[in-house]
């Protein structure tokens, strides 16, 4: 079956949809990609990927975000969509190897999922760093049981190396541009506790360096609508400043603007830590609600 359609989220993307997308590919050599919100899209798909609000791998569901998760390993760390993939199709992707298939799952898959659905208990065995790029680099080398030339292995790492290093150039540039934009939206906030970026900025450095206050950032997401997202209490920390309201988590669409009272509110993540609504006033309504919840 290789004439099938596949479907995730468009707007930006994470290591849980890109590495499904990745995996499938080893199932389904040829296939159409969908990127979409649509719900009439995604009901269409084969397959649908991080996003649909359901989690059915028999029916080709994949989607971790609806209240309640999909589920957890024994180890405690939730599945992500990456995660719900390799439970599916791991072990044929391995060619057979149930062993091989853990052993993916153990160092690549659930690292990716903790990282992906917040999970911190895993802190403390430094779960959160993930696969380091130094770890990648050397997987480029031949295993004892390919045939494979270390100079031909050495030219894929290269490429491979010279587009992180184009990335990461191009990331720090971005960086210092931001700066400047957000240190302007913290001094002009109307109120100090709710920061308006008139366009996506990365935010969480100076936000942290020049505002104690700041409790949520509002902003235009790429594809129009608005998004508002709590402030961590440090860099990197899952732990927000101040969480959106507990009865908002994991509720979308007709459910959401229920219990907001906001006839335009799309959705709020399981985490508490992101939300969006259709216009900036509503968004602002969002955050205005949430600075009164206890």
């Amino acid at each position: 079956m290789n004439d099938i359609t596949i479907a995730t989220h468009n707007g930006n993307f994470h290591a849980d949809d890109v590495f499904s997308i990745a995996a499938l590919k080893n199932i389904f050599p040829n296939f159409n990609l969908i990127r979409t919100r649509n719900l009439e899209l995604i009901s269409k798909a084969d397959l649908v990927i991080d996003v649909g609000g359901e989690y059915n791998a028999d029916a080709g569901r994949f989607d971790h975000h609806q209240r309640g998760g999909a589920g957890e390993r024994e180890n405690g760390i939730p599945y992500s969509s990456f995660g719900l993939v390799w439970q599916k199709y791991g072990v044929e992707i391995c060619q057979g190897n149930q062993d091989v298939a853990n052993a993916v799952d153990a160092g690549l898959v659930s690292t990716i999922d903790a990282i992906d659905c917040g999970y911190t208990e895993g802190a403390s065995k430094g779960i959160n760093q993930g696969i380091s790029l130094s770890q990648t680099i050397s997987m480029f080398n031949p295993t004892w049981q390919e045939d494979s030339h270390f100079d031909s292995c050495f030219d894929e790492a290269v490429e491979f190396a010279t587009r992180i290093l184009t990335r990461f150039i191009a990331s720090a540039n971005g960086g210092i541009s931001a700066k400047e934009i957000v240190a302007k939206a913290i001094e002009n906030a109307e109120d100090p506790r709710v920061i308006v970026l008139e366009k996506y900025t990365p935010w969480k450095r100076t936000v942290h360096a020049l505002s104690t206050q700041a409790l949520y950032m509002v902003y235009p997401s790429g594809s129009g609508p608005w998004r508002i997202q709590t402030v961590p209490v440090e860099p990197g920390s899952f732990e927000d400043r101040k969480s959106l309201p507990k009865a908002w988590a994991g509720l979308s669409d007709d459910a959401l603007k229920a219990v907001t009272g906001i006839d335009d509110a799309m959705f709020c993540h399981n985490g508490l830590f992101i939300a969006g609504a259709e216009s900036f006033e509503s968004t602002m309504k969002m955050a205005a609600i949430a600075l009164q919840e206890e």
